[in-house]
């Protein structure tokens, strides 16, 4: 009997990532009785990052009161995931889903929280601290977040500021005297998909914030805002106060020790918040989907493996860089198992994810139709798209034998 191996993103607003493994169980084992299905919740580092490891890999949901992008103090959770890991999704805390359309203003918003939801993992005994920042309300460069771990950002009559996007251009001096000790016997990654500097027409303010609610008024004072506080960071850096030291591969002659560098690859993501995990926590960068099979085991789960079915909500262009399907599709052919992609919806260019290692795409709308009745029929067009795929399975599989005869 065959052996499939079942491990879909999800689909964002109608179908979870272990929902969408369920659908093609049933019509796996309808087409296929007795066959062999593993099944596997995954994520690429974005919203639902923890909630799919959690479903994978086993651990400890833990639940803490943390204060969100705008200060207010509600519930969040992060995973225990044993021998000393934590998984910290910083939208849990500080994302843009917690703020109702008319909050959403990045010179208000700060990572304080995420701040709070490591300080807690490092209370419960963390060591090994991974965090997904995918889908942030913020753009501060960080400051609330290492605030809540113990640095200080002044202003230049050295008082203490709280840390938002407003703060940037006022930040005059850093004292990180006060970061907690426990940051120096912590590894920290960062879950990581894009490749932004902090600064410039790529940088997070020009190209992130207008989707935090940033005016194009407002982006600018964002951009000079990071500008000014970049460069605190550097001198910080070259003074050798920052505990961290920086992404850049340059050291200071004789000294050997890192410096900080704005430009690097990643720096912007989350509004900065990579900038600072790097600068003060030593955090190393890593693309999310590939921390996330790692979490869940997916290499083991996919060994012996006839077929492996991924996909997402909607297949294009950024699909066959750094996502789920094309993070998978590689690990799959590297492995010799064929890979087909079960989609919400697809454009022409979905067909790069050909090139990445995904033998077939199958969308489950095949009609033309509004998009709010193909998300009301998300379920039933993803069962209809399941059963068409193992049934050509099937089909294909006797037109073999009979070739074979």
């Amino acid at each position: 009997m065959p052996r499939f191996l079942l491990a879909s993103d999800s689909l964002k607003g109608t179908i979870s990532s272990a929902h969408a493994a369920e659908l093609l169980a049933e019509a796996a084992q309808a087409e296929f009785p007795g066959a062999e299905v593993r099944r596997l919740a995954v994520a690429d580092g974005g919203e639902g990052t923890v909630e799919a490891v959690v479903a994978a890999a086993g651990g400890e949901l833990r639940r803490v009161v943390a204060h969100g992008p705008r200060g207010a103090a509600a519930e969040a959770s992060y995973a225990l995931l044993g021998d000393g890991r934590a998984l910290i999704e910083m939208a849990a805390a500080s994302g843009l889903p917690l703020l109702a359309a008319a909050e959403r203003d990045p010179r208000e918003t700060s990572t304080f929280g995420t701040g709070e939801l490591i300080a807690d993992a490092l209370d419960q005994g963390a060591r090994d601290i991974t965090l997904a920042v995918g889908g942030s309300a913020t753009n501060d460069g960080g400051m609330g977040c290492m605030r809540a771990l113990g640095v200080r950002f002044l202003d230049e009559c050295g008082r203490e500021l709280a840390g938002t996007g407003a703060d940037l251009a006022r930040v005059r001096s850093i004292d990180a005297s006060g970061l907690d000790a426990r940051v120096g016997e912590t590894r920290f990654s960062v879950m990581c998909d894009v490749d932004n500097p902090l600064l410039g027409e790529r940088g997070c303010a020009r190209v992130f914030a207008p989707q935090k609610g940033a005016t194009p008024a407002v982006v600018e004072e964002l951009e000079r805002g990071m500008a000014s506080y970049a460069h605190v960071l550097e001198e910080a850096s070259r003074a050798g106060a920052l505990p961290g030291g920086g992404f850049r591969d340059g050291v200071l002659p004789g000294e050997g020790r890192r410096l900080f560098d704005a430009a690097a690859p990643g720096m912007g993501a989350a509004g900065g918040l990579a900038a600072a995990t790097c600068a003060f926590l030593s955090a190393e960068m890593a693309p999310g989907i590939e921390c996330v099979l790692d979490l869940v085991g997916f290499d083991r789960m996919l060994e012996g493996c006839d077929l492996c079915v991924t996909g997402e909500g909607h297949a294009d262009a950024q699909s066959a860089h750094g996502k789920v399907v094309s993070g998978i599709a590689a690990r799959c052919l590297r492995a010799g198992v064929p890979c087909v992609a079960v989609v919400g919806g697809m454009d022409a260019d979905a067909t790069e994810l050909l090139a990445v290692g995904v033998d077939a795409i199958v969308p489950t709308v095949i009609d033309v139709c509004a998009i709010d009745d193909a998300l009301a029929r998300a379920e039933e067009n993803y069962r209809l798209a399941a059963s068409r795929l193992f049934s050509l399975l099937r089909i294909g599989g006797g037109l073999d034998e009979t070739s074979r005869a």
